[in-house]
């Protein structure tokens, strides 16, 4: 196992050991030291830290994330990290204990069928069975967790093949039949995209993580430049694009900037790059751009026509796809369509942004948090989030210049997800900083992970929107729920005191006028912090698309009745 994955270029590996993967642990212990020293192995604190650091090591490395872990509760702890990446396209491999062959379907101690329950929610699960199908099962493993759309993997490792002793003859698997990685491009529907975009008055572009996982950022720009469109993001694909580019007109969905969502259904022709027209995106299906012609260059074709109806589909990688376009549009001038955007976003920086960045008064905001800690690192950092209000603030006011800048979970909403996926991101990027927000429920989710960055020393600025609640559901609460708040306030812990018993330093602000000498301190520091910042209870993400409203329905304010 060791030789297989040293052949497949991996160098870093998340895990936790037990029982049923002693032996490939015992191989390990040469191969982290000495002469022979190959891989950096860092020890989480509990099997789902692991693949959500795999997870978050992917997505700012482009490479394949490697998590190895036992069998048993150990394998079953990884399979949300599994579904997570499943959902957002993560490529990551997890490698896990099991019983002997010998022992399969006993009810032997820890063992569970993981190939079963992980082949729904991974794109391949594989069981080795026999040591000589070892550097094979690896070596395509990471060949489909990292072509065509990415996903994860699953190895279900028994003990006899762990111990059973072969020659390595090493594997380059290129090929597995039926599955297309890459599919043709064909130069009719580039044709027919192209007619479009030229005959084009208000065309938009959506862009989404395919632009990343694809490495088109560049093809990107010079499609978005020549046709001159402006282009809205999605929360995945937020760092495709530099945040301040003139054809940025901001982020797609539900807490999304105001101006895309309306002009989502003003334009003619709406181009779809490597999004999947999520739920949060869309709003009501029955009312969502049916005035537009829709282009969705994709590279899975069971997302064309899923939830949104095509016109053409241009079906391949779009480092292949967009180029092809950009040769056959005209070089055009649509100011006057860019232009109607401007009262939109002023708009929204008036009735919502300026409100949300600089209070005049009351407590700490989380938006201004945010844009103080951006302002701070000038778009270089990575951003790394948790699920809730922490993480839509986050995307909505943390800026880019750089690709890969973004870690967060997107189709799951996986609380829990942050803490670890940023130490994945800290070994992923280890030239840049990592921001990591968090709300005081996600924290508490994985907190154990801080035994990981206090023995790794991840040099992780966490910044904790602490406000006493549960804040995304106390938001629906009050109010599409009469203000029902139902199990959402918490009972927090003393955090100066966990960060204490973790040597990790540590600074709270509860008076905004402490906020820039507190967030400088934290930049400052050569290893983690922890920045907990006492939010106002009831700050709620706006604008919203309500649940099940169309797009530009959009609230930039909520009414109290």
């Amino acid at each position: 196992m060791m030789m297989a994955l040293k052949h497949e270029g991996v160098k870093t590996i998340f895990g936790y050991p037990g029982g049923a993967i002693m032996p490939v642990y015992d191989a390990l212990f040469d191969y982290t030291r000495g002469a022979k020293k190959a891989f950096n192995h860092i020890l989480v604190r509990h099997e789902q830290g692991a693949a959500h650091a795999a997870e978050g090591f992917a997505r700012v490395s482009g490479e394949v994330g490697v998590c190895l872990v036992t069998s048993g509760p150990g394998a079953t702890n990884t399979l949300t990290g599994v579904a997570d990446a499943m959902m957002d396209s993560t490529p990551i491999v997890v490698i896990a204990g099991q019983v002997g062959v010998g022992a399969l379907g006993t009810d032997a101690f820890q063992e569970v069928d993981l190939v079963g329950v992980a082949q729904p929610i991974s794109k391949w699960s594989y069981q080795i069975r026999h040591a000589n199908d070892i550097a094979w099962a690896v070596s395509r493993a990471f060949y489909i967790a990292r072509s065509g759309r990415p996903g994860p993997v699953v190895l279900d490792f028994p003990k006899n093949a762990q111990t059973e002793m072969v020659d390595f003859v090493p594997s380059n698997v290129d090929l597995v039949r039926s599955y297309v990685a890459y599919p043709k491009l064909n130069e009719t529907a580039v044709e027919q995209a192209a007619e479009l975009i030229n005959n084009a008055q208000r065309p938009l572009a959506l862009v989404g993580q395919g632009v990343e996982l694809g490495h088109a950022q560049q093809e990107l720009l010079a499609f978005l430049e020549k046709g001159d469109i402006p282009a809205a993001r999605t929360m995945l694909g937020l760092s495709a694009m530099p945040s301040n580019h003139p054809l940025n007109m901001g982020m797609l969905g539900m807490h999304g900037n105001y101006a895309p969502n309306i002009k989502e259904q003003e334009c003619d022709v709406l181009i779809a790059i490597g999004m999947r027209f999520s739920d949060r995106v869309t709003g009501n299906l029955n009312t969502y751009a049916k005035q537009a012609k829709v282009i969705h260059l994709d590279i899975d074709e069971s997302e064309i026509d899923k939830n949104v109806k095509t016109d053409v589909a241009v079906i391949a990688d779009c480092k292949v796809s967009l180029p092809a376009i950009t040769r056959l549009i005209r070089v055009a001038n649509h100011q006057q369509w860019r232009d109607s955007f401007k009262p939109l976003m002023e708009k929204e920086r008036v009735k919502v942004i300026e409100p949300a960045i600089h209070p005049k008064e009351g407590p700490l905001l989380m938006g201004e948090v945010v844009n103080k800690v951006a302002e701070a690192t000038k778009g270089e950092a990575v951003l790394v989030t948790d699920v809730g209000q922490n993480q839509l603030f986050a995307t909505r006011y943390f800026k880019f210049l750089h690709n890969r800048s973004i870690c967060t979970s997107g189709g799951l909403g996986t609380m829990g997800y942050g803490m670890p996926a940023a130490i994945g991101a800290s070994f992923g990027a280890p030239e840049r900083t990592i921001c990591c927000f968090m709300g005081d429920g996600g924290f508490q989710m994985c907190i154990q992970e801080l035994g990981t960055i206090m023995e790794q020393q991840a040099p992780i600025k966490m910044i904790l929107l602490n406000n006493n609640y549960l804040g995304n559901v106390r938001q629906w609460q009050d109010m599409f729920w009469n203000k029902r708040k139902s199990f959402t306030r918490m009972m927090n812990p003393s955090y100066q005191h966990i960060a204490q018993g973790y040597g990790i330093p540590y600074e709270v602000v509860i008076d905004r006028a402490n906020l820039d000498e507190a967030v400088e301190k934290m930049m400052e520091a050569k290893g983690p912090f922890i920045l907990e910042c006492a939010i106002r209870e009831d700050d709620d993400v706006l604008p919203m698309t309500p649940p099940g409203l169309n797009v530009d329905d959009m609230m930039l304010e909520i009414h109290n009745n």
